[in-house]
């Protein structure tokens, strides 16, 4: 069996066409919406409302970790505007050519960015949304657990700690686990470029231990430390930021 995995995808549909080449499943790990690119501040959401200067300038605030200035900005810009109207009108478009490019079959779960509540409406036939469930695929087990815990950045799809650990006891024994955060390991959260660690859970590192799976599979962390560490009897892998490297990690068994 061969398994392409992806994550953070954030509007890379051209690639997310061919991730499925020459494997017999894909699964995707979250993150399909590009509110902004912080590498090209022209490309989203935000830039497509409101212009690349005013971009440019939350993204050197976010960066900052001037929080509270960036919503302050944020605020001013959408006086007078339906804000959510606005955002789920840019989440629609982007989900319907995303879930387009998926191959037959897709195994997918929900990043930080994403929106739930509107994927039952995009997701086609061989495409199978799963979150604190288990599938079997070529004879192993995998599990899947999606969304992010709660931050400063208030991204949409995210959750307090007890029902992300729900959701991870919830799948038993498994062999591959998949999420879209990673472990709370240090090298595994900080993200090199943005200086920053992001967020990762205590309860999927205790999983890990516990239930002891043959992979860790995860991405949200665009430039990490460290792409790969193993934990125990688990390989814990960064699949990769997808929406960059255009390239899906490789499982095979």
């Amino acid at each position: 069996m061969r398994v392409h995995v992806v994550s953070d995808v954030h509007g890379n549909s051209e690639d997310l066409k061919k991730a499925g080449d020459g494997a017999d499943a894909l699964i995707c790990l979250g993150d399909l919406v590009l509110f902004l690119d912080y590498a090209d501040h022209s490309r989203g959401i935000f830039p497509d409302l409101f212009g690349v200067e005013n971009a440019d300038r939350l993204v050197e605030l976010r960066t900052a970790r001037r929080f509270e200035e960036a919503r302050e900005l944020g605020n001013r810009l959408w006086a007078g505007l339906d804000r959510d109207a606005a955002i789920e009108a840019g989440v629609r478009r982007q989900y319907a050519e995303l879930f387009a490019a998926f191959p037959t079959p897709t195994y997918a779960t929900y990043g930080n960015v994403d929106m739930p509540s509107l994927w039952p409406e995009y997701a086609r036939p061989g495409t199978t949304v799963l979150d604190g469930e288990r599938v079997e695929i070529g004879g192993l087990v995998f599990g899947f657990v999606g969304g992010g815990l709660r931050t400063p950045m208030r991204t949409p799809y995210e959750i307090d700690d007890e029902t992300y650990a729900a959701k991870l006891a919830a799948l038993g024994e498994v062999d591959v686990i998949c999420t879209h955060i990673p472990p709370e390991v240090p090298d595994l959260c900080y993200d090199t470029v943005a200086r920053r660690f992001e967020r990762g859970s205590a309860a999927l590192l205790e999983a890990i231990h516990a239930v002891r799976p043959k992979y860790a599979l995860f991405g949200h962390v665009h430039q990490p430390l460290a792409r790969r560490m193993r934990i125990g009897a688990t390989e814990c892998v960064n699949v990769g930021h997808f929406a960059s490297s255009g390239t899906p990690w490789t499982l095979e068994w």
